[in-house]
């Protein structure tokens, strides 16, 4: 899950591997694979990055994960 945030302000987690697309319209505009819009204060490029950590993190094996 990354956290996003709304245009009030409100936080909320989401699970990144349902956003299809990405939009700056100039309102940052994500569209999920269900064809619901979503529109966050984040920009393309934040969203990109926490997507890019998100699959690090599920991607790596679980011993590269412990930290001690």
């Amino acid at each position: 899950m990354i956290i996003l945030t709304r245009p009030n302000g409100k936080t909320f987690f989401i699970n990144p591997e349902l956003i299809q697309t990405v939009e700056a319209t100039p309102d940052t505009v994500i569209t999920l694979i269900n064809s619901k819009k979503l529109i966050v204060k984040d920009t393309p490029e934040q969203i990109a990055e926490r997507f890019i950590e998100y699959r690090r993190k599920t991607l790596s094996p679980f011993d590269a994960q412990k930290t001690n």
